[in-house]
């Protein structure tokens, strides 16, 4: 069997387990709004829209919703349009809800975008905007892992097969001169896919020996006894690279430019309070994610992991570009024909009147 061929199957098994795990409130699990976003006396809707729906994962490095989120952003842009929010754990799961109609507008990683573009023959999605830079590293135990090169022969845990981070730490294996074989994780490396809540667990186990992750899962294996190894940013020209973009339904984008470009003000205004107020930001954040799943993310997890994640407008469409190459050459993907993955004139007209430059869609873009 072919190894794309392999890849399409194990992928369409592991987008079916989240939504088997979450059958019971649909493909996410329902946020909960903060108080801040009811609407405001006499709002209108947009385009008579009763309501929008939007995804996220309960993970910093989608601060910008999660923000967005608590401190009302959404909302006051939307007017009487209500937002609604499903929170997900997993790429595959929010492509199928986009795919669905389950929602509307979801904040995601790089490689789910992308798969959920080529798989379509480009026709389920567009990326309208970028979100967030950087947040991911690599974490080891500093009695089995000392230097790089030590990384050979051990077992490293990424969130999932063909995942961002999975694609990034294969292609920093391969750039070592190591062979793994990309399906079954086994080689010079062992590469285990391991869902981010049990990582942290696994690894004081002893069961892993170090993970390739984003935050804030990063910084929980740090507080666990783990040592930063290395931080994918520095892999990066200027140290930038896509983390998390925007994406809409191509069906909603036509039908509703109005609402996403409401949506895309509210995220650019986020951004900037963000950046602007980075403290009360990433408490805002964290309030977010204790709403979402129950619990907040004690100091020493949460300050080093805000500190490794940049916020920005810009999608970074060469960086995406890059990635995309990567899991082609992991032997994970068929060579995507990218072109129309972007979409951003909305979010350029929004720049355009906040007085911002406008940003680059790396000939990538419709048109």
């Amino acid at each position: 069997m072919p190894a794309t061929t392999a890849f399409r199957r194990i992928l369409a098994m592991t987008a079916a387990l989240p939504l088997l795990a979450l059958a019971a409130c649909g493909y996410g699990s329902q946020a909960k709004n903060d108080a801040t976003a009811k609407v405001a006396a006499g709002a209108r809707k947009i385009d008579g829209l009763d309501s929008v729906k939007i995804g996220y994962f309960g993970n910093l490095t989608h601060a910008t919703a999660l923000v967005g989120n608590q401190k009302g952003f959404f909302q006051k842009e939307l007017g009487a349009t209500l937002a609604t929010y499903q929170v997900f754990n997993a790429g595959p799961s929010e492509i199928e809800a986009l795919n669905s109609g389950s929602i509307d507008i979801g904040w995601i990683g790089p490689s789910p975008a992308i798969n959920g573009y080529a798989k379509s023959d480009g026709k389920n999605l567009r990326i309208i905007g970028g979100s967030a830079s950087g947040g991911v590293k690599l974490v080891v135990n500093p009695k089995k892992i000392t230097s790089l090169k030590d990384v050979k022969g051990k077992k490293i845990a990424t969130p999932q097969l063909g995942n961002t981070q999975d694609v990034a730490f294969l292609n920093w294996i391969a750039d070592q001169g190591w062979k793994v074989d990309a399906q079954s994780g086994e080689g010079d490396v062992s590469v285990v896919r391991t869902d981010n809540k049990v990582t942290p667990d696994a690894f004081a186990s002893g069961s892993i020996d170090g993970a390739w992750v984003p935050e804030p899962t990063a910084s929980k294996l740090v507080a666990e006894g783990g040592k930063v190894l290395l931080d994918e940013a520095s892999l990066w020209p200027d140290k930038k690279f896509v983390i998390t973009n925007v994406i809409v339904r191509q069906g909603f984008l036509k039908e509703h430019p109005k609402v996403v470009e409401a949506v895309l003000r509210a995220s650019v205004e986020a951004n900037k309070w963000i950046n602007a107020n980075p403290d009360a930001a990433k408490a805002a954040a964290n309030r977010q994610l204790a709403a979402d799943s129950g619990k907040a993310l004690p100091a020493d997890v949460l300050d080093p992991a805000w500190r490794s994640i940049r916020f920005t407008d810009d999608p970074l469409a060469a960086t995406l570009d890059t990635e995309a190459r990567h899991a082609v050459k992991a032997g994970l993907l068929d060579s995507p024909k990218l072109a129309g993955i972007y979409d951003l004139t909305l979010l350029n007209k929004v720049l355009k009147a906040e007085g911002e430059p406008t940003v680059s869609d790396a000939g990538l873009g419709v048109g």
